[in-house]
């Protein structure tokens, strides 16, 4: 079978859960080869491995950590030149994209960007992805060079299928041109305790109508009531009542939880690109006409400041 390279991402305590999904995607096409730029501890190339991982490339040059994503994308060109892939997958976001639409050029390949599935049909590669800021869904097929393919967190299931992974330390060589911005300092981000936006299996996110900065606290204590991750919309982040990075929607993240719960969030196209492709949807909304209520599994008409504190109450019974 043909290998599947596979963009790891990893933080210090261990493989990100994306790339986990990845890895179980990945089996769909060939053989799992994971990429790891940095350490390859014993810790990540065991839960690679865990997850399917046949092979780990570990690109240990101080380069990719020391620039942009220019040197992790000539990185991944050099392996697969040599490696010949039939697909090469990556997480859906910011970093995970640039990488991707670089790959895809230097090697001459189609990209499906957003995909939720990937299969094989003989030797080309399909994906369904979502299409007009997530209106539509559309399946492609890439008809040219190894399938550069990036996919929605939480779009698959992460399942572990044991193997047996060998490491292998690739020396990479790094162009000037990768080199034109430099990352000078690393400031570890705050934890809050609650999961990552982009990896949460529940997201509770609120919009315009909890009011103000302090009516926000009502969407962090239900999401801490769930154990959730907590989102916004744009104009919640544009009066500054909630930090930017949980924006969701077009100009923002875009997540597929099994649970989003959105409260005070009206519905524009632009919030629903980044959210719609979530499992289960409930919306809680003064406003019986909001458009949010279109796509929603379940929904509230009522005042969410009524409303979330019933369901946080109820919650702790249960837990109770």
């Amino acid at each position: 079978m043909s290998e599947v390279l596979v963009l790891a991402e990893t933080t210090a305590a261990g493989v990100r859960k994306p790339t986990l999904e990845l890895l179980t995607a990945a089996r769909a096409l060939g053989e799992p080869a994971a990429v790891v730029f940095g350490d390859a501890s014993d810790q990540v190339v065991s839960q690679l491995a865990e997850y399917g991982a046949t092979k780990v490339y570990a690109v240990g040059a101080p380069e990719m950590q020391e620039f942009l994503s220019l040197p992790k994308a000539e990185a991944v060109v050099q392996i697969a030149q040599a490696s010949n892939p039939v697909a090469i997958l990556v997480t859906s976001g910011p970093e995970g994209k640039d990488v991707a639409a670089r790959v895809a050029v230097r090697l001459n390949a189609g990209i499906i960007p957003d995909a939720t599935t990937v299969s094989l049909d003989g030797d080309t590669v399909s994906a369904v992805q979502t299409v007009f800021a997530g209106r539509f869904q559309a399946t492609s097929q890439v008809l040219r060079g190894p399938a550069v393919v990036t996919m929605r967190p939480n779009a698959t299931s992460a399942e572990a299928a044991p193997a047996s992974a060998g490491v292998e330390s690739v020396d990479v060589s790094v162009s000037d041109g990768a080199k034109g911005a430099k990352v000078d300092s690393r400031e570890p981000k705050v934890s809050t305790g609650r999961p990552e936006l982009t990896d949460a299996a529940m997201v509770v996110a609120g919009g315009r109508g909890v009011g103000s900065e302090e009516g926000f606290g009502v969407i962090e204590k239900t999401a801490d009531a769930l154990g959730a991750a907590v989102g916004a919309s744009r104009t919640v982040t544009d009066q500054h009542w909630a930090p930017h990075e949980l924006q969701v929607g077009q100009t923002g993240k875009t997540v597929a939880p099994s649970l989003y719960l959105a409260a005070g969030i009206s519905g524009a196209i632009q919030h629903r690109a980044g959210m719609q492709s979530s499992k289960t949807i409930v919306v809680v909304n003064k406003d019986a006409k909001a458009p949010l209520f279109q796509i929603a599994d379940f929904g509230v008409v009522g005042d969410l400041h009524a409303v979330l504190p019933a369901l946080v109450d109820e919650v702790a019974k249960r837990k109770g």
